[in-house]
């Protein structure tokens, strides 16, 4: 066993170095030490390193970042059950309390205690081993790669999305934004059968890779013609416009608002039909202006989505390893370990072209 450990530390604010640390022990005998061999840059990674700090996550001493992350499992704990040394992984990368109602309902997502990889104080997977719960490793057949594995964890987001909106066979289903989570909740949504998805963003190429991956349509807005119309009056008419191009009658029976953008917002409860459900999953704007009258005549099922719960995991394997998500296709630049600063200026950019990032672990 090797007695170097590279990893990528967030220092300070915009600070970031690559340390050599000693290889981290197991914490007790439910732990893994997994050798990191894929990891996918996230927003909320850039955040950190741009803004010290999301909520009340503030970084207050150095951290590794780093969450997206595949690999090999190297040791196991004496009461490890579900993996062996040699299992290529997927990590789930938060382990919560599991004590607590929120972890004993299954809704862990919610957990206060929760330790999640690169969240304040908690260090991430951007370094050769990390040490996780074992039960929090999910083993990938030989046919996923480890950047599929890797993926699995956005895909799991867009499982807890689908299920907080209840999404079933059938209905018809309104993504709002074609980036990385919106395009795998479109892909998602047909997986579970939905009979009509269709996606909406600003940027023609995202949107044109979103029609080609999972939606049935994609709705590309206008800027309004008018300058001096009313920002909720020109959603409103963006959502009639989506409604009646794409035959949706009344409205979506679903839609999940994957941007955090006002405008998006506001045509997303617009676009709903009656007694349909809204999923709030993007985060942009703090406060924005709500069309809360609109959501009370319309009887919305308004429900916000965070990070994961139960069976999730399981079921985003389940769904890249079956071929119905294949989030591979997501990827657009890939980065050597020691390239991982140029990597995160990448992501920081965000230009339209941009969708996955991957960084190659330390061999």
């Amino acid at each position: 066993m090797t007695e170097r450990n590279p990893a990528f530390v967030l220092q300070s604010i915009r600070n970031v170095t690559f340390e050599d640390r000693e290889v981290p022990k197991l914490r007790d005998e439910h732990d893994v030490r997994v050798h990191i061999e894929q990891t996918g840059i996230c927003g909320s990674d850039v955040h950190y390193w741009q803004r010290g700090r999301i909520g009340d996550f503030i970084l207050n001493s150095p951290i590794v970042l780093g969450h997206e992350s595949a690999g090999t499992v190297v040791e196991i704990g004496s009461k490890v059950k579900n993996v062996k040394v040699g299992d290529r992984v997927a990590i789930e990368p938060g382990v919560p309390c599991r004590h607590c109602d929120y972890c004993r309902s299954g809704a862990y997502n919610l957990c206060a205690d929760t330790i999640f990889a690169a969240t304040p104080p908690w260090d991430g997977t951007l370094q050769k081993y990390y040490i996780v719960a074992g039960d929090y490793c999910y083993p990938i057949p030989d046919h996923m790669t480890a950047e599929d594995g890797a993926l699995v964890e956005p895909v799991a987001v867009a499982v807890q999305i689908c299920k907080v909106a209840d999404l079933r066979a059938g209905q018809t289903v309104l993504v709002f934004g074609c980036g990385p989570i919106g395009a795998l909740c479109q892909a998602v949504a047909k997986g579970y059968g939905a009979s009509k998805v269709i996606g909406v963003d600003i940027s023609k190429s995202r949107a044109a890779f979103a029609e080609k991956y999972g939606a049935d349509g994609i709705f590309i807005p206008e800027k309004p013609s008018d300058p001096n119309l009313d920002p909720v009056d020109a959603s409103r008419a963006t959502a009639e416009k989506i409604v009646e191009q794409f035959g949706l009658g009344e409205g979506a029976d679903v839609v999940l608002e994957c941007t955090g953008a006002a405008p998006c917002i506001q045509a997303g409860i617009f676009a709903a039909r009656k007694g349909g459900t809204y999923v709030q999953a993007g985060m942009g704007q703090e406060n924005v202006v709500f069309p809360i009258t609109t959501a009370c005549i319309r009887a919305l099922n308004i429900k916000g989505s965070i990070r994961y719960t139960t069976g999730c995991y399981p079921k985003a394997v389940e769904l890249v390893a079956s071929g119905k998500v294949n989030p591979r296709a997501l990827i657009t630049h890939r980065f050597k370990f020691e390239q991982s600063l140029e990597a995160f200026e990448v992501v920081k950019k965000a230009s339209e072209d941009t969708l996955k990032v991957m960084i190659e672990g330390v061999q």
